[in-house]
């Protein structure tokens, strides 16, 4: 994963302390270690000085992604096609994917930080489509965790587009809803899951980051935090983060309501 670096400039990395590896429960591991299963190589801490809607930040970026082997498209196409499992998808969606981790105030003295893991979405973050909150939901998340006196963390999953199906069929689920279905039932229509993240990197980084102590999570997803318990983290407080209803989603937002999202009537108002 790290051919494009030249081996020089990643020794002097390593050596900085630029250039770590963790293992799955969040622990670096020694320059060389052999670790049994994935391991997630960590760039930074890179000051990322940030701005938007007039507003300036301050945040310490790290570049995180996933040192496993690439596998042949036709093997994970077939996994995916016999086991249906949400692993196949997320592996299919996520093994170029190289998340981010925003780090917000000092980490050394959090007690309960707030906590964002975003999902990667083009059209909303990028492009500021109402299709969708996503672009509102990632501004208010550094937003409050800016104004929140512990700070916090941002995850941004990049391999997450369209909830774990990628870019490419997300365009095509969104032509399904123009003709009339909602975003699971257009999802369901190219036999793909209604949601198929794979959260468990995510897991790992708040684990390096936070360590398994109590945080809050910015989320109206019961399943995100389901996913992130079933990885070993406990205490976890799930914050309402209602932003950037619009006419042009609440559509898409009432199908999330169904889904078990906890979005109330007011809330789509």
């Amino acid at each position: 994963m790290f051919t494009y670096i030249d081996p020089t400039v990643r020794e002097r990395l390593v050596a900085a302390g630029k250039l770590i590896r963790i293992d799955r429960a969040g622990e670096e591991c020694a320059p060389g270690e052999v670790i049994d299963g994935d391991t997630i190589s960590i760039l930074g801490p890179i000051p990322l000085p940030i701005a938007f809607a007039g507003e300036r930040y301050s945040a310490a970026w790290y570049a995180c992604v996933r040192n496993t082997q690439l596998a042949q498209v036709e093997q994970l196409a077939e996994t995916l096609r016999t086991q249906k499992a949400q692993e196949s998808f997320a592996t299919l969606a996520t093994s170029m994917a190289v998340n981010s981790v925003l780090v917000i105030g000092n980490r050394n003295t959090w007690r309960e930080p707030l906590v964002r893991v975003h999902s990667s979405c083009l059209t909303g973050d990028v492009f500021g489509s109402e299709r969708c909150e996503c672009g509102p939901q990632l501004q208010s998340a550094i937003r409050l965790i800016d104004a929140d006196p512990q700070g916090g963390m941002l995850v941004y999953m990049s391999g997450h587009e369209g909830r774990g199906i990628g870019l490419w069929a997300k365009a095509a689920t969104y032509l399904l809803q123009d003709g009339g279905e909602n975003t699971y039932q257009a999802n369901r229509s190219l036999g793909l899951p209604d949601d198929s993240r794979d959260f468990s990197d995510a897991a790992s980084l708040i684990k390096y980051f936070r360590g398994t102590g109590p945080f809050r999570l910015l989320t109206n997803n019961p399943k995100k935090v389901a996913d992130l318990e079933a990885e070993g983290l406990q205490n976890i407080t799930p914050v309402k983060h209602v932003f950037g209803v619009t006419e042009a989603n609440k559509r898409y937002l009432a199908a999330k309501q169904d889904w078990g999202h906890r979005l109330s009537e007011d809330d789509l108002k």
